[in-house]
């Protein structure tokens, strides 16, 4: 199911998260808050029938990338997306230096997270 043409990730700002769509069903998705200027990802889960396949990280870094669009700060409550941040040092720079410490994330980026940020 991984390889389908026809996955896709969707903002359903109604329902307050990302969804990763495959063939029509919802099979992940991540929550968030959203307020102005940032957002704050407070949970996220696969279907259990594909989770172990990736899905997770295609769903996280669309969300990612989609915040990033948006010139949104990230807040990565929830334990897989800031796991997801700590260990793609390409999107450190999305939550605000003064809250890197609260996540266990360093004040200093890593050369390899700078090059998207403006810091």
């Amino acid at each position: 199911m991984a390889n389908s043409p026809r996955m896709t990730v969707r903002n359903n700002a109604a329902a307050a998260q990302y969804e990763l769509v495959a063939d029509g069903a919802v099979i992940g998705l991540a929550q968030y808050q959203e307020r102005p200027g940032q957002i704050a990802f407070v949970h996220t889960e696969i279907a259990p029938e594909v989770s172990g396949q990736g899905l997770g990280q295609v769903l996280v870094s669309a969300a990612l990338d989609d915040a990033r669009s948006k010139g949104l700060a990230v807040l990565p409550y929830c334990s897989f997306v800031r796991h997801y941040v700590e260990t793609h040092p390409q999107y450190q720079d999305l939550v605000p230096p003064e809250r890197r410490p609260a996540f266990g994330l360093p004040l200093t980026l890593p050369d390899a997270a700078r090059k998207g940020s403006l810091e």
